[in-house]
Formats: C-alpha cells, sequence, structure tokens
C-alpha cells in the first residue's frame, strides 16, 4: 500500500496530488465556470461516479472488518478467568486511556468549532448534495439514543442486522463470538480462528485495493466539492488538523504522562526519551503492527518490562489499545457534522464516544486501517459518510501522528501492568541497541 508499483511514488503522496490537483481544478471551475450546464453534467456522469466506486469498495468492508477484528481481538485475550487480574488490568487500562483521549478530543473540537465557519446556504447545498449521493449507500443505525439503544444492540438475527447495517449489533455479536472462542478448547475454537482471521486478512487485501483507487477518488470527490462551493470549504481543513494534532499532543504530555507517573511509577521525561525508537518507528510507519518488534524490544530493554508481560500486553495493545484513532475519529465526526451543520445532542456525542472507543478496537494496525470503521461512527449519528472525502487529503499525516500515540499508549499499559505485577527491572545501563524497522 506504501508503494504503486512502476512508478514508485508513495500512495500517500499521490493521494495529496489527488487532493491539490482537485481542489485546484474544481475552484477555478468554481470561479471561471459558475453553475454552467456543463459542469453538472461532469460533476454528474464522471466525478461522482468515479468518486462513489472508491467509497463504495470502503464502504463493503465495513460488516467484515468489523466482525473479524473484534473477533480476533476478543479471542486474542485467551480465557479471561485464566489469565485473572492481568487480563483485566490491561483491558480496564486500554478503555480508560482510549476514552480519555478521545474525551480531549471532543472537548477540544466542540471548543474551537473547526467547522463552524461554513455559512448555512452552504451547509444546507452540502447535505442535500451528499445525502442524495448516500441513498441506498449509508450504513444502517438510528440517531437516537436511550435504553432502547442498549436493547436493540442486541440483534434478533445478526445475519440480518449486518445486511441492514445495523453496525452496534454487528460489534456486540462480534463481542460475544469472541468471547464464546475463548470458552471452547483450543483444538475446537482453532479452525474457527483460522477462518476469522483469513477473513480478515481478505478484508484487508480488499481495503488495499480501494486505497490504490483513493488518488483517483479523491480528485474526483474534491473537484465536486470545490467546482460548486468554492476554496472556502477547504479552508476549514487547516483548523481540523490544528485539533487533531493538538488533541494528541495534550493526552500525550498530560494524560499519559500523568498515567505513566501514577500508575507507571516512571519519570514522564524519563519515560518518553526511552521510549524515542518505537515511537520514530510507529510516525514514519503508521502502522503499530510494523513497530510491533521495536515495541517489544524498547519494553523489555528500554522499560525494563519483563518478557512475560510485554508478550501479552503489547500485541494486543497493537490491535485493541487506539488512544491516538479514537481520538482522531471523534474529532473527525463532529468536525464533519460541523461542516454539514448536523446539531449533535450531548446524547449523540455520547455514542459518539462509545463507538469510537469500540471502532477503535476493531481498527487494523495497518496505515489507513480507521477510515473505514469511521463511517460507522459517521453513518450512526446521522452525518453523510461521504464527507470523510473532505479530509482525505491530510489522513496520512494524522496517521502518522494518531499511530505514534496509539504506539505510546502501548508502552504505558505495558509499564503499568508490570509495575503492579511484578518489579520493573531496572535499566540504568546504556541504552541497549534497537532497529528501527
Amino acid at each position: 500500500m506504501a508503494n504503486d508499483g512502476a512508478s514508485g511514488v508513495k500512495l500517500h503522496t499521490r493521494i495529496v496530488v489527488g487532493l491539490v490537483a482537485g481542489a485546484l481544478a474544481g475552484s477555478a471551475v468554481n470561479a471561471t465556470a459558475g453553475e454552467a450546464t456543463w459542469v453538472a453534467w461532469v460533476n454528474t456522469n464522471v466525478a461522482s461516479p468515479v468518486g462513489q466506486v472508491f467509497l463504495r469498495m470502503l464502504f463493503m468492508t465495513v460488516v467484515p472488518l468489523v466482525f473479524a477484528s473484534l473477533t480476533l481481538g476478543v479471542a486474542g485475550i485467551g480465557n479471561v478467568g485464566r489469565l485473572g487480574r492481568i487480563g483485566v488490568k490491561t483491558l480496564a487500562y486500554f478503555l480508560v486511556s482510549t476514552a480519555l483521549s478521545t474525551v480531549v478530543g471532543l472537548v477540544l473540537v466542540s471548543v474551537v468549532d473547526p467547522g463552524g465557519g461554513i455559512d448555512q446556504a452552504t451547509r444546507q447545498e452540502l447535505l442535500a448534495t451528499y445525502r442524495g449521493q448516500a441513498e441506498g449507500l449509508q450504513l444502517g443505525g438510528g440517531v437516537g439514543f436511550g435504553v432502547s439503544t442498549f436493547v436493540n444492540m442486541i440483534p434478533r438475527n445478526p445475519v440480518q442486522a449486518a445486511a441492514a447495517g445495523d453496525m452496534l449489533a454487528v460489534i456486540f455479536f462480534a463481542l460475544v463470538f469472541g468471547a464464546a472462542l475463548t470458552r471452547l478448547s483450543n483444538d475446537r475454537a482453532q479452525p474457527m480462528l483460522g477462518v476469522v482471521g483469513a477473513l480478515a486478512d481478505i478484508v484487508m487485501m480488499i481495503i488495499d485495493f480501494a486505497m490504490k483507487l483513493a488518488p483517483y477518488g479523491v480528485f474526483a470527490l474534491i473537484f465536486g466539492v470545490t467546482s460548486r462551493f468554492g476554496w472556502h470549504l477547504l479552508g476549514e481543513l487547516g483548523w481540523y488538523v490544528v485539533v487533531v494534532v493538538v488533541g494528541l499532543l495534550i493526552h500525550a504530555g498530560v494524560n499519559l504522562s500523568l498515567l505513566v507517573r501514577v500508575l507507571g511509577g516512571m519519570n514522564p521525561i524519563e519515560f518518553w526519551y526511552r521510549s524515542r525508537t518505537s515511537l520514530i518507528t510507529a510516525f514514519s510507519t503508521s502502522s503499530s503492527n510494523a513497530t510491533l518488534p521495536t515495541t517489544i524490544a524498547v519494553a523489555e530493554h528500554q522499560l525494563g518490562v519483563p518478557p512475560t508481560i510485554a508478550g501479552f500486553v503489547l500485541p494486543l495493545g497493537a490491535t485493541m489499545n487506539m488512544n491516538g484513532t479514537a481520538l482522531y475519529e471523534g474529532v473527525t465526526v463532529l468536525f464533519l457534522a460541523q461542516v454539514f451543520g448536523v446539531d449533535l445532542t450531548l446524547a449523540q456525542q455520547l455514542v459518539v464516544l462509545i463507538l469510537s472507543v469500540l471502532t477503535a478496537v476493531g481498527t487494523a494496525g495497518v496505515p489507513g486501517g480507521s477510515l473505514p470503521l469511521m463511517m460507522v461512527v459517521l453513518a450512526t449519528v446521522g452525518v453523510p459518510a461521504e464527507g470523510i472525502a473532505i479530509i482525505l487529503g491530510v489522513d496520512r499525516i494524522l496517521d502518522m501522528c494518531r499511530t505514534t500515540l496509539n504506539v505510546a499508549g502501548d508502552l504505558t499499559a505495558a509499564l503499568f501492568v508490570a509495575r503492579t505485577e511484578t518489579v520493573v527491572t531496572d535499566v540504568t545501563m546504556p541504552e541497549a541497541p534497537v532497529a528501527v524497522a
């Protein structure tokens, strides 16, 4: 997914080129041709279909990706009763740290209101345009919240729920399915785990195919937006990027540093210094999975985490502990709600919080792995999921930033579990060399 075969140009570079070219072309058309008939024809018969093909490729992966990722994540815990307090503490830390990061993002985006600069007329036209494109494509799920929300999470028929795009029901079934697998004997569970694992690999391959279309899809989608609405809409994107990055820095510098000091028993400055190799690797690869070997080595050699703890917490964290991804999803959903003028109530923002945490658990630890699942959150609270095209051009740099925070969160979890289960090895000798993957 990094390169484009013979051209050798990295995919994220081509996506940015597609974004800039589409924005410039669309803005030029908007300024010179305005509402000419041929512009509408091009949008209807060329730009929109190309963009929709790309988006539909992503949409069709959502249900199998959620099911496979969450099932494998829960099954990977093993028998929670056997793992006892280590498993419980690890999961509790994952949930608390991820929820804290999401709260930071939601508060920040609500205060700054990066998407609030769009005038009402443009909002209404945006909403009408994307709502029309979303017919038959929007994922299921209502926007209400109450006792019935929790009751309806339990599907009468999981296949029917998947077909209807009821993602809360799919998530619940995946969690229960994975938990049930942990209760089976190994010889009985392994065949099913093999099938689900293969399903996850296949879905990621389909996403890889879809992302190869991303530069063209982004060009078409952004051309459609800017040819109708001009350059002003993309001006809000800069504030969105600032909010995401500042939110990530706040969670790292305040929340994780406090957790390292209070629960991990280590000086935060020393923690960040010792973790730098892993963090640099995460930033450069945008992949928690690709960074995992380096993360384990850093935890054992630089942070003094026993191999048994590092070997359990960190692989699980690469799948389930996504602090940065949850914050990014929460900010993006509220930003796009502001852009489209969708007023989310406090209850709906709570739904965003819960779903951001849950879908972050189901996010694959690879570049761009959060995009299909973020559509789940958007659709559930009534924001047109096609609006994700607006942020695709800056996703790569934000992916690098949020992956770095994901890996940092994994290391803090390992430090916490190691401290509460055993004495963390004193690492005062010169640092062992750790190769950057």
